[in-house]
């Protein structure tokens, strides 16, 4: 084992960044609005078993298909660089359909909304610069604290109110931009 903390701070940061959950907590209230309870505990249970097992099946999946890491790396800085300008600017680039679901713990809180798109390209992309035992720490203490979140998140709302919502969104949206341009910056000399 080769456990490095800044590494899992990292890591730990960039996928906060990504899952977005404070700024999702319009979306959790909505949900919680619409269908009267979260499971918290099935949410974050389902997004975290979602995330580690892409972690290591990711890649066997992209060999699969004959995609490297790297390849994979650069896509992701690209998702990522989008999912920074939409929390910068307050856009959206890409809107999911609106769907009734069974669930909506499973469908659409723990898919896609927290281990969606753009947290499993960070994880491969994560994967070609840290150890992978840094990364599985970094998503335990994520799903840890998505679960703190999705339990408290009216009063999160109260607490912060929506223009300190909006303000953390910006600052997260910064801090992801640049995670971005390193990203790409580091896994595009790989490719040619």
């Amino acid at each position: 084992m080769n456990f490095n903390i800044k590494e899992i701070f990292t890591a730990f940061m960039v996928l906060f960044a990504v899952i977005d959950i404070i700024g999702n907590i319009p979306i959790v209230i909505d949900l919680r609005k619409k269908v009267g309870h979260i499971q918290s505990e099935k949410a974050s249970l389902i997004a975290g078993i979602i995330m580690i097992l892409f972690l290591f099946l990711g890649k066997s999946l992209l060999s699969f298909i004959g995609v490297d890491v790297n390849s994979f790396a650069v896509a992701g800085a690209f998702i990522l660089f989008f999912i920074a300008l939409e929390m910068i600017l307050g856009i959206t680039l890409y809107k999911e359909d609106e769907s009734s679901a069974i669930t909506a713990s499973v469908f659409p809180l723990a898919f896609p909304l927290i281990a969606g798109p753009g947290s499993l390209t960070t994880l491969l992309s994560l994967r070609a610069e840290f150890n992978i035992e840094n990364i599985i720490v970094a998503v335990l203490l994520n799903v840890i604290f998505i679960y703190i979140v999705l339990k408290t998140s009216s009063k999160i709302e109260k607490f912060i109110g929506p223009n300190g919502i909006n303000i953390i969104r910006k600052v997260f949206g910064v801090i992801l931009l640049a995670i971005a341009v390193k990203l790409f910056a580091a896994n595009i000399k790989e490719l040619f």
